[in-house]
């Protein structure tokens, strides 16, 4: 008899629901945290893509190369039905309005030891702030 399993994950913040064979499904529901204008660090994962895909809401993925310690930014304001992955070693994070709703996938415990942070200046901040705000506009 074949079976079929059902999540859904309700509350704000990050949710992880399916593991199996070293890889987990997670889905991020958008908190404070996620707000543009709280963001105030990009991470990085150094064994593994991050794979996101927007099941709700508006929401603008973001990805920097970092060059003398600069981040210079790339985003893109996702859309529902695109698989957006995030390269191994590559510094990211996301901008959530209210309401948003992303699935992630990536090898297994990677949010409790692989990762590293890259705190933003009051500068750049103001620049993330801005470009996501700008995407959220044009979309």
């Amino acid at each position: 008899m074949a079976t079929i399993e059902k999540y859904k994950i309700e509350g704000s913040g990050y949710h992880r629901f399916f593991i199996s064979e070293g890889w987990q499904v997670a889905q991020l529901n958008a908190d404070d945290k996620q707000k543009v204008e709280n963001i105030g660090r990009l991470d990085i994962h150094n064994h593994t893509d991050e794979i996101f895909i927007l099941i709700s809401g508006r929401a603008v993925l973001i990805s920097a190369t970092v060059i003398d310690n600069e981040p210079i930014f790339e985003m893109e304001f996702m859309k529902p039905g695109i698989t957006y992955n995030i390269p191994v070693k590559t510094w990211h994070n996301i901008a959530m309005q209210e309401g948003c709703q992303v699935i992630i996938v990536e090898k297994e415990n990677t949010h409790l030891n692989d990762f590293e942070f890259l705190e933003l200046d009051k500068e750049k901040k103001c620049e993330l702030v801005e470009k996501v705000n700008e995407l959220y506009h044009i979309n």
